[in-house]
């Protein structure tokens, strides 16, 4: 069993005999091999929200310096926060992200972060499933939304779309599991699929183009003059430069990593340098996924520069036939799977008593909903970005607790000590630095791409000042 199903399956049915230390650390005999997370990762970051990336960056006049150069240095920042962040942490104390929020935060403080977490992963669900549906749309040719569309456009839209979101949920409320060793089957296909995506495009430029390209230096000129020729963006796009490829590229994982969710992955690992196997991900998936799929969109803009449509089903339909438009329809559906499973845990966490089945089948019909409309797979790279900076005050707190809260005379895990269920330090925390972050972006004019790491670095400031005032009265051996 992988990590991700590990830490996935927390709610697996009560006849079920694995226990999955939800509120305990991991013992030894539970941990997992090197191995374990490099299938994990790369699996995980090569899938559904590849094919949409890829082209808007294309979408967003991106230069192939700038591309290139900056999601070698993004995913490589992205790979040391996982390693230095999240994994030490992880392997210390061996806990979920959820329960160690409930020790610092307080349960009623985590039921608002848990309800937060659990919207942001429908309307990401909800952009697979609008992946997928593309696919079916070239199968069934119903007209299918444009890249500036922020409501669906026809009935077979929609009826795609209602199909395979039920689809989906049936099978994420069934279990994890099941879910899970399909994904792991199918991901090693997709890679290569996604592989030959870009060589087919290579390909089909050369042959358009006549332009010989016979060594590096001939691929080169080939992409930054056919390919990512930078210029302006699309309508509705935002122009991207190398700070913009390097930001996202770093925080588009923000809350698995800066915002510490993987803690509940690397909890099983038995060292953590085992977080370099989340290169595998980010340059499998965030480098060589991304670059071949935009590889698609830029030969749908050289043959028609007015055709800027972003559709997943298409492009991949007119590189590799069916075995693309199958390619479409998994990515989409092993990335909404797991997060539709994810997005039903933290929510039965708001209301336990109540099936995971059955909860499940709601969070998937409201990623359903999502997916009818386009907006938010259409400007996923602001989504992801917007999500990353909602989860990650709580990662920032996480790591203050851990590291720096006992150097100030503070108490960690103070909810837990105090008996309370609102740590308010943790409450102004979050809520001060979405405020900060959302004044930046709104009044100062900062692009929402740059906001969340100045904002990690308020987080903990508030963090810290606000428990002197909210600890004021405690102090180490006052309390029982």
């Amino acid at each position: 069993m992988t990590p991700q199903q590990k830490h996935s399956t927390e709610d697996t049915e009560k006849t079920s005999k694995v226990c999955e230390y939800e509120r305990e650390p991991v013992p030894k005999n539970a941990l997992l091999g090197f191995k374990s997370f490099v299938g994990m990762y790369a699996g995980e970051h090569c899938a559904g929200t590849e094919l949409m990336i890829g082209p808007l960056f294309v979408a967003a006049g991106v230069s192939a310096y700038d591309v290139v150069v900056g999601l070698i240095v993004g995913n490589a920042l992205a790979v040391l926060s996982w390693i230095f962040l999240c994994a030490p942490i992880a392997t210390r104390m061996r806990l979920t992200l959820y329960y160690q929020l409930e020790k610092i935060c307080g349960r009623k403080l985590v039921t608002l972060y848990n309800l937060a977490n659990g919207v942001m992963f429908c309307f990401l669900a909800g952009a697979m499933v609008t992946v997928s549906a593309t696919a079916v749309g070239v199968w069934f040719d119903f007209k299918m939304p444009g890249l500036n569309d922020l409501y669906p456009n026809s009935a077979g839209w929609v009826l795609a779309v209602l199909v395979l979101g039920g689809l989906i949920a049936v099978v994420a409320a069934y279990g994890y599991q099941t879910v899970a060793k399909f994904a792991n089957i199918a991901s090693p296909w997709m890679v290569l699929v996604f592989l030959a995506f870009g060589f087919v495009g290579l390909r089909q430029f050369i042959d358009v183009t006549g332009q010989e390209v016979n060594s590096l230096g001939g691929l080169w000129d080939l992409a930054k003059n056919q390919i990512w020729k930078g210029g302006a963006p699309q309508e509705g796009q935002v122009k991207f430069t190398f700070w913009h490829v390097t930001f996202f590229a770093w925080f588009c994982n923000m809350a698995m990593h800066v915002g510490m969710s993987d803690l509940s992955v690397f909890r099983y690992a038995r060292k953590s340098w085992y977080a370099v196997a989340s290169a595998a991900g980010m340059y499998v998936g965030h480098f060589m996924a991304w670059l071949c799929a935009s590889i698609l969109y830029a030969y749908q803009l050289h043959l028609d520069p007015s055709d800027t449509d972003v559709l997943p089903g298409p492009l991949a339909y007119r590189a590799a036939g069916l075995v693309g438009l199958v390619c479409v329809i998994i990515a989409g559906w092993t990335t909404a799977n797991p997060t539709i499973y994810r997005a039903g845990l933290a929510f039965q966490a708001i209301v336990p008593k109540t099936s995971r089945f059955t909860i499940t089948l709601i969070t998937g019909g409201i990623a359903t909903i999502a997916g009818l409309f386009p907006a938010v797979a259409m400007k996923l790279l602001g989504f992801v970005a917007l999500y990353g900076m909602l989860l990650m005050p709580m990662g920032a707190v996480v790591f203050v607790d851990f590291w720096l809260i006992r150097k100030f005379g503070l108490q960690s895990y103070y909810a837990e000590l105090s008996k309370k269920t609102f740590n308010w330090a943790a409450g102004i925390a979050w809520l001060g630095t979405l405020g900060i972050c959302w004044y930046l972006v709104k009044y100062a004019g900062i692009q929402i791409f740059f906001v969340s790491l100045p904002g990690w670095f308020v987080a903990a400031v508030l963090y810290i000042l606000a428990s002197k005032i909210y600890q004021k009265k405690f102090r180490p051996g006052a309390m029982v």
